[in-house]
């Protein structure tokens, strides 16, 4: 199916409104895809779900058609004999028609064929014989339905045949996913990301099958973490399960590597922690249960090779596709345990750090004129750390009426003393 990506949009209260024939797929099919879509952050709505008792159901129903950005038709083999589904339909395409195709529009073809729908044969014929008879005296409403089955059954969808299902709602929701390219909420506070994140994705070829392990390399203050944590809120939509593991080194010291492994598969298999006692146990678990899985997994702030032993230490742990994301400030220990790529991250250059800073000091993206010499002499003596350059500009934030002592004393005293590590 073509990709079309759009973008979130204030005016849209839902994501996805589904138009489905309760007793054939409420309880199986639009149940799964209900759920599958809402685990991915998708918005959707649902007549069954969203409407409160007591309302009436049209006016209402119309509305959320109105407010959703995209509408999925799940047609099956009893969708024509609803008049309620046909009015749905009507309502989806009008709306779809009447805005510019900004609401986009997608069948599957759950039980029937796109010939069926199309040319109104079979189950369909039977329903419209009985609308027809029904509806004797308004022709014209019967025939907007009729209508509106053959524009639907043009517009490029989704068809089961004989595939199973679980892979088809994946395959479903992967591409609903992809229409909504998100980016991350940290990139929109971000300087200079932009750059890294594209050298960085670069290395990572997402369309490959192959199972591929990636480091991200770089001293302490660098933004490993957050570089991390970017690409995992971009990509996760691809895979079938994701995890982030962060502050492995301060877990590991504090309580142990069982929570990590407990916290993976939780996340991956919605598996009971309670049921790993021991690294071995989880090990075995891991290596076990998610060699079928298409996994994302970060595992960040790798010091240790155990760490990465019991959290990733074989390819063979994890299904066709997997990307596993390891960041450390020790290249060696990366390189030595078998990662395809590290990713060495670079500190700002001059003008992405007077950015960053700025923004942090005075929430503008350039010093005013007044503080522009002593901005530029405290980015200078930063060298391009993200987080020295943070530190400095928040603490400086809102003491411009004592900035000559305060500016005097950033240059004064060595970075360490801002912050920590």
């Amino acid at each position: 199916m073509a990709s079309t990506s759009i973008q979130k949009d204030t005016h849209w209260k839902y994501d996805v409104f589904l138009s489905f024939r309760g007793e054939d797929t409420r309880t199986n099919f639009t149940d799964h895809l209900y759920a599958a879509l809402d685990k991915k952050g998708i918005i959707v709505f649902r007549d069954d779900k969203e409407l409160e008792r007591g309302k009436v159901i049209s006016p209402e129903l119309f509305k959320a058609i109105e407010d959703s950005r995209i509408s999925i038709i799940v047609l099956s083999r009893n969708y024509a004999s609803s008049t309620w589904c046909l009015d749905e339909l009507v309502k989806i395409l009008e709306c779809r028609n009447t805005n510019d195709y900004q609401q986009m529009v997608y069948p599957i073809f759950y039980d029937v064929h796109p010939t069926v729908v199309r040319k109104q044969t079979a189950s369909f014929q039977e329903a419209f014989s009985k609308h027809e008879e029904a509806f004797s005296e308004n022709k014209e409403k019967v025939q907007k339905w009729r209508d509106a089955l053959k524009q639907v059954a043009n517009i490029s969808g989704w068809e089961l045949k004989d595939r199973n299902e679980s892979e088809f709602i994946l395959d479903i929701v992967k591409d609903i996913s992809r229409k909504f390219p998100i980016k991350s909420e940290i990139l929109k506070e971000l300087v200079g990301m932009d750059s890294r994140l594209e050298e960085l994705r670069s290395l990572m070829e997402t369309g490959s099958n192959d199972v591929q392990m990636i480091g991200i390399c770089g001293m302490a203050g660098m933004g490993k973490t957050t570089l991390a944590r970017v690409v995992y809120d971009l990509i996760s939509h691809e895979f079938q399960g994701c995890c982030f593991l962060a502050n492995v080194r301060e877990i590991s010291e504090k309580g142990g590597l069982v929570l990590l492994q407990r916290q993976l598969l939780s996340q991956l298999l919605n598996i009971a922690d309670n049921l790993i006692c021991n690294l071995y146990d989880g090990i075995d678990m891991i290596g076990i249960r998610l060699r079928h899985k298409k996994a994302l997994l970060v595992i960040d702030d790798v010091v240790d090779v155990r760490q990465l032993e019991c959290l990733a230490g074989k390819r063979e742990w994890f299904g066709s596709g997997s990307r596993i994301i390891i960041t450390s400030r020790d290249e060696l220990l990366l390189k030595t345990n078998g990662v395809d790529d590290v990713y060495n991250l670079k500190v700002l250059n001059y003008d992405e750090a007077l950015q960053l800073f700025s923004m942090k000091a005075f929430k503008t993206h350039q010093p005013s004129e007044e503080y522009v010499e002593l901005s530029e002499s405290v980015v200078k003596y930063a060298g391009g750390l993200p987080l020295a350059l943070k530190v400095l500009g928040s603490f400086l934030f809102g003491k411009k009426n004592t900035s000559s002592l305060i500016w005097t004393q950033s240059e004064t005293y060595p970075i360490k003393s801002w912050f920590p590590g």
